[in-house]
């Protein structure tokens, strides 16, 4: 996930009022980014009868990215049945009352089509990429996902089978298992600890009767957005998704409409000790905001100046990242990714370590030091090269039909419209040092962390330790 900028260190000067070359490179750059932004094609939204939205890019693309995003993920469940939507997830891709698995196989193989789902904390997708011209049998397809899910006995414990199989081997991704264990001590007590594929316990019990259940309650048209991005035409997919979705109910059991409960933040700690691993994965966060907050911007600066770096990278006295060149010149650790996460409501703002257990003093203290600084003494160049690397990624994060779509389908679902790029420049513009400490020092300075650790961590300092680093004790 990591953007890369160049910048340049121009020391030539305007003589006798006649810009440079350089300076002639750097306004064609400027004015090509611009023109990029300028020429995004606008996103269409259409909201049907019954409340689902349809929303798409149009584009000159051979190929096109269909979906359905549906407002449901493991925050809508509870303890007993955590786990549910991943299953359901699952279980829907194995076809359909008029699409049996091979049959629906067989038909995404003939249109070289390629058919993809994901469940994450507030969301669940289903999406497809074919060419343009089979738009109309992906929407079909799709429509009958979501809609005539056969949810057979079989179906059902062949799901079972891959899900308990697939949590035993995301037991050797350690970086999905420290950040499940960051929710969980981060939000304890709430949905948001939950894991999107639940207990083991849970996916040995769910039956039939639970996924119906919850599928009925929570599946229901003003919750969906059907996404679209290539080589379509807005009103095109409207007419496919009124004749394949306009069926969906919009009504709910006893008229009662789910409402996501608050989910408090905890500063806290989760150890798990295990010496024979190589490498310790630590995981510190404090309380970041949801996804409307207008301070999520300068907190996605803050987490882009600390930035990500790898060992494998290379380099380390020109990387952009203070953080980066510290670890580099002392010889830290292996890698660290600092992360913004944003929810509806609430969020984690933080960074994410692998070091061997000699160095977990060390890149802790370097880290949180960084911190502190972003609360300080940050400087205006420093802010501007982070607004540019931000900029960068959010332009490259978009290359391509599916990502066009699932950010279309993300965003409708959140603000209830697709920001543009030009917007999000606008705000990230807008942005400068002071602001950036200001709102640093808000949600950072003097916070209690959540911290999960995993592996060799006997050297991880005391929580009360790592708490006193959140601020400077100053003369």
């Amino acid at each position: 996930m990591a953007a890369v900028a160049v910048y340049r260190a121009g020391t030539a000067l305007l003589r006798a009022g006649r810009p440079t070359l350089v300076e002639g490179r750097r306004f064609q750059s400027a004015l090509s980014y611009a023109q990029t932004i300028a020429n995004i094609p606008e996103t269409k939204i259409t909201t049907l009868d019954n409340g689902v939205r349809v929303a798409t890019e149009e584009s000159d693309h051979p190929t096109c990215t269909v979906g359905a995003w549906i407002e449901v993920g493991s925050r809508y469940e509870n303890e007993k049945n955590n786990g549910v939507s991943n299953f359901l997830e699952h279980v829907i891709l194995k076809g359909t009352k008029k699409h049996s698995q091979p049959v629906l196989e067989q038909e995404v193989e003939s249109l070289g089509a390629h058919l993809s789902a994901y469940t994450s904390r507030e969301q669940t997708a289903y999406y497809m990429k074919s060419l343009a011209r089979d738009l109309p049998k992906a929407v079909e397809l799709l429509g009958d996902l979501v809609q005539n899910s056969s949810l057979s006995e079989s179906e059902i414990e062949r799901g079972r089978t891959l899900i308990l199989r697939e949590m035993q081997e995301m037991e050797s991704r350690l970086e999905e298992v420290v950040f499940d264990y960051l929710h969980a001590t981060a939000f304890q007590g709430t949905p948001l600890g939950y894991t999107v594929v639940g207990s083991t316990t849970n996916v040995k019990s769910l039956s039939h009767s639970n996924l119906v259940e919850f599928m009925t309650n929570h599946y229901k048209a003003p919750r969906i957005v059907v996404a679209a991005s290539g080589g379509i035409r807005h009103d095109e997919v409207v007419g496919f998704a009124r004749q394949h979705f306009g069926g969906i109910s919009f009504k709910y059991k006893n008229d009662v409409i789910p409402v996501l409960a608050p989910c408090r933040f905890t500063g806290s700690q989760i150890l798990v000790r295990d010496d024979a691993m190589p490498l310790a994965h630590i995981a510190v966060a404090v309380e970041g905001v949801g996804s409307s907050n207008p301070d999520m911007v300068p907190l996605l600066i803050a987490s882009t100046l600390i930035g990500n770096w790898d060992r494998t990278y290379g380099g380390g006295a020109n990387q952009s990242s203070r953080l980066a060149q510290i670890s580099v010149e002392n010889k830290l650790g292996h890698s660290f990714q600092s992360f913004n996460t944003c929810y509806s409501d609430t969020g984690l703002w933080g960074i994410h370590l692998v070091c061997d257990g000699l160095s977990i003093e060390d890149m802790l203290h370097f880290a949180q030091g960084e911190w502190m600084r972003l609360c300080t003494s940050v400087t205006d160049s420093e802010v501007t090269r982070a607004k540019n690397t931000l900029k960068t990624h959010l332009v490259a994060q978009l290359d391509g039909t599916t990502p066009t779509c699932a950010d279309i389908g993300r965003q409708v679902l959140s603000y209830g419209r697709r920001i543009s790029l030009a917007e999000w420049n606008a705000r990230i513009d807008a942005i400068d040092a002071q602001v950036l400490r200001d709102v640093c020092t808000r949600y950072i300075y003097d916070k209690c962390p959540a911290i999960a650790a995993v592996g060799p961590i006997e050297q991880l300092p005391d929580y009360n330790r790592i708490r006193s680093a959140m601020y400077w004790l100053r003369l």
